[in-house]
């Protein structure tokens, strides 16, 4: 690993220590990935609570990253197999509540990569809310995190 990745890296730890707040919506533990530096697709995982005292919901996500950007989830068909979809009306977050982005489950996706994204890079992302509004956050690439064990099942709040 150079100097200069090795930096970025413990520049990226730091910054997942610290939660990112907007008003009463707290922004943490955030990462972003790609399967491969020549990946077209990637997606942002994100722990979003709501500390307001109303139930709010998250109804898109934009970034410079991709051409297009959604939100989306995975669902098992008739036939058992999980597919991803694309979440048109959002995820809610009720009052007191949180939404935990994983593999697996709810995530923010992007398609159309305008650039490889690679490890310890920060990528730009604006959270749009129903009543909390635009939340821009930045999100560290961290090609190396492993998705926890047995989370395969995700509930939009906690």
């Amino acid at each position: 690993m150079s100097r200069k990745t090795t930096i970025a890296a413990a520049f990226a730890g730091i910054l997942l220590a610290v939660p990112a707040i907007a008003g009463d919506i707290m922004i943490k533990d955030s990462y972003a990935r790609a399967a491969h530096k020549a990946a077209k697709a990637g997606a942002a995982f994100i722990v979003i609570e709501n500390m307001t005292g109303e139930d709010d919901r998250l109804v898109a996500a934009s970034s410079d990253i991709a051409k297009k950007v959604e939100l989306h989830t995975h669902i098992e068909d008739e036939n058992g197999v999980m597919k991803m979809t694309h979440v048109e009306e959002g995820f809610p977050v009720t009052a007191g509540g949180m939404i935990m982005m994983q593999r697996g489950g709810e995530h923010v996706m992007f398609m159309g990569l305008n650039r490889p994204m690679e490890q310890g890079d920060m990528v730009d992302v604006t959270l749009t809310f129903e009543k909390a509004g635009d939340v821009a956050v930045q999100v560290p690439v961290d090609l190396e995190r492993k998705p926890k064990h047995g989370a395969m099942k995700h509930g939009s709040d906690g």
